[in-house]
């Protein structure tokens, strides 16, 4: 497997998160609701180390860092699994619970799912060649947006209380990860 287990960690985290979710959900709409809000979780540490793997590096060169680094398409492509599985719970929940949800409050996560599948897409070296600089492009503007989108959920959970822990726990580590990213930014 190699440098290629995270891809498997990503496969293997979002279906145990959906099995939790099944197992502990007191109805389908529970269970189902419960495994989309578990895959969130459990992608979001993975979508972290993809978002830090050439900053941290760049900041602490230690062998941890540069096995990350070197790695850092599979932690990508694990978090697309993982994610991949967060949505096809997250129909389910829709499904399950009957909620309608608008057009407007489908575009940003939508746009998060198109911006994944086209830089899951993009994930080789022919792709690298192919599309030059627009590469670099499409996956740095790529990775902040999924930033952003991890980043604005959580702090939308901020004002309510049941959800207040989960909200904070999101914010403060989608916060940090920019900090680290800010200051390996300056350190080059």
């Amino acid at each position: 497997m190699g440098r290629r287990w995270p891809l498997l960690l990503g496969i293997v985290t979002g279906l145990a998160a959906v099995l939790a979710g099944l197992w502990t959900g007191a109805d389908a709409a529970d269970q189902w609701s419960r495994a989309a809000r578990w895959t969130a979780r459990v992608g979001l540490p993975i979508f972290l180390i993809t978002y830090l793997a050439s900053s941290l590096v760049r900041l602490w060169p230690r062998p941890t860092t540069r096995a990350i680094a070197q790695s850092r398409r599979w932690w990508g492509l694990g978090f697309a699994a993982c994610h991949t599985v967060h949505l096809y719970a997250l129909i389910r929940a829709l499904e399950a619970s009957g909620e309608q949800r608008t057009l407007a409050s489908l575009i940003p996560g939508g746009t998060a799912y198109l911006v994944i599948a086209a830089m899951t897409l993009t994930s080789n070296d022919a792709a690298m060649r192919a599309l030059g600089r627009n590469w670099k492009r499409l996956h740095t503007l790529g990775i902040h947006y999924i930033w952003l989108i991890f980043t604005l959920a959580y702090a939308g959970r901020l004002s309510d209380p049941a959800r207040l822990p989960e909200a904070i726990y999101g914010v403060a580590l989608c916060l940090a990860a920019l900090a680290i990213r800010l200051m390996a930014r300056r350190r080059a």
